[in-house]
């Protein structure tokens, strides 16, 4: 058992321990980018086909997204209050916790199988897929639904390994996988001669590999919080609340599937097949601004769940302060980065002159307000990380569902290039959520604590 690991997020100094957990964190977060964008750079590059070939690919990310966002709902919800478990000291709570999260990804995984393996050829249409494109969708996904199960297991225990510090290790579980995803890729791709499906294959085994890792940590004793057979059968007063909280990220992640339809549907009848194309490049480059900074709030979210359960209001909010300095430092350099030089980006998946021109405009455009993200990020996980379930699924649909989609169509009938409308229903909807987050957020969180120094 390694409980220092786990107490020294009550008193070791807030900022060594934030950067000590969210190094590991961002590290990880940075190579998982890798890991999902490894695919479309190899595939992006084949010959005489790369270029319909990445946008067949990219139709299929909505429902990669889909999949990340079912272990979203299970695990992002149950490893924070496992966390604040662990601030109480009620180890019992944070081991059932974890086994029922278990159990429950098992049986996602399952459902989501099923349902991908009969019905993606239906499914991919609606997703943007063309008469171009489908051929390439089908070969991937049909190969990446199998692999349900690794990436469920893989994505969702993780989320307990880094809830109870172990943020190195946690690490580890991501770069083991990418590791292995960079180098049977080629193999897969271009030695086998397999193409979209050798990409889908060397994902899942890459996925299969971080799994295994996870699950002889989580049943050794080098972890506080064991999976245990008598922890597996699931319990509605373990799980319900569990769910409840995971709602926010769940549809943080499964809207990008609804809004992915929305873009691609879109850019499809005003700009086609390229439009699409360069979809699939913003989304990667989206990703790239995010992950590290969801990999710092990673880093911070046992440090507040702990010491919010332990009822330390000085540490929750020294915490939060160099969370957010740091989110918004990281953000306005990288923002400036991709509008400086929005061509380098994105020819690191794509070099055909005609994309990487209207991309790199496009780029532009979807990013305006990119620098945002700093203060949004940090916020919304909080509430998270402190079991405000109401407020952080409230500003999940704020973004995506009440703003972003009925933008997405509203913007081309206002200004006279369609396409251009489009991306610019992005930076449009991030301003306004960026704002309604941080109004709210700043009552929400005084009013907690002020409870905690109350209730001292």
């Amino acid at each position: 058992m390694n409980d220092n690991q786990t107490q020294s997020l009550g008193n070791v100094p807030v900022g060594k321990l934030l950067f000590k957990l969210a190094a590991p964190a961002i590290a990880a977060q940075i190579v998982n980018l890798l890991y999902n964008l490894v695919d479309r750079m190899y595939i992006g590059h084949m010959k005489g086909v790369g270029k319909l070939a990445l946008t067949g690919v990219g139709v299929c990310l909505p429902l990669i997204i889909i999949i990340s966002a079912f272990a979203a709902l299970v695990a992002m919800g149950a490893a924070p209050r496992a966390s604040i478990f662990l601030g109480e000291g009620n180890k019992e709570k944070a081991e059932k916790t974890l086994g029922n999260s278990f159990s429950l990804l098992i049986i996602v995984s399952i459902i989501i199988t099923l349902i991908f393996s009969f019905f993606a050829k239906d499914i991919l249409p609606m997703f943007g897929a063309s008469e171009n494109t489908i051929d390439f969708a089908m070969q991937y996904m049909r190969i990446y639904s199998l692999g349900t199960i690794f990436v469920q297991l893989t994505l969702g225990l993780n989320s307990f390994i880094s809830a109870q510090g172990f943020a190195k290790t946690s690490m580890l579980t991501v770069i083991i996988g990418a590791v292995c995803n960079i180098i049977l890729d080629p193999i897969f791709i271009f030695g086998f001669n397999m193409g979209v499906k050798g990409a889908a294959v060397a994902t899942i085994i890459s996925q299969a590999i971080s799994m295994i890792w996870i699950l002889k940590f989580l049943t050794s004793n080098k972890t506080n919080i064991k999976i245990r057979k008598e922890n597996l059968r699931l319990e509605k007063e373990i799980i319900l609340p569990s769910i409840a909280l995971g709602l926010s990220p769940f549809i943080m992640q499964s809207t990008e599937s609804l809004i992915a339809v929305c873009f691609n549907s879109s850019l499809l009848k005003y700009g086609g097949d390229i439009a699409v194309g360069s979809m699939t490049i913003l989304t990667s480059v989206m990703q790239l601004a995010m992950l590290p900074l969801q990999g710092l709030s990673q880093g911070s979210q046992p440090i507040i769940s702990y010491n919010y359960g332990a009822g330390n209001s000085e540490r929750v909010k020294k915490t939060f302060k160099l969370l957010l300095i740091s989110s918004m430092l990281f953000a306005v350099t990288l923002w400036a980065l991709i509008m400086s030089f929005p061509h380098f980006f994105i020819q690191l998946f794509n070099n055909d002159l005609e994309l990487v021109e209207f991309a790199s405009n496009a780029l532009r455009l979807y990013m305006a307000v990119g620098c945002l993200f700093g203060l949004q990020i940090p916020c919304q996980q909080t509430f998270i990380a402190l079991g405000n379930a109401k407020s952080s699924l409230f500003l999940a649909i704020l973004r995506k569902i009440i703003l972003l989609v009925p933008l997405i169509y509203i913007m081309p009938m206002i200004l006279p290039n369609k396409t251009n409308a489009v991306f610019l229903a992005e930076p449009v909807a991030d301003f306004i959520a960026v704002i309604c987050t941080v109004v709210l957020f700043t009552h929400q969180f005084s009013r907690t604590i002020n409870q905690m120094e109350y209730n001292k």
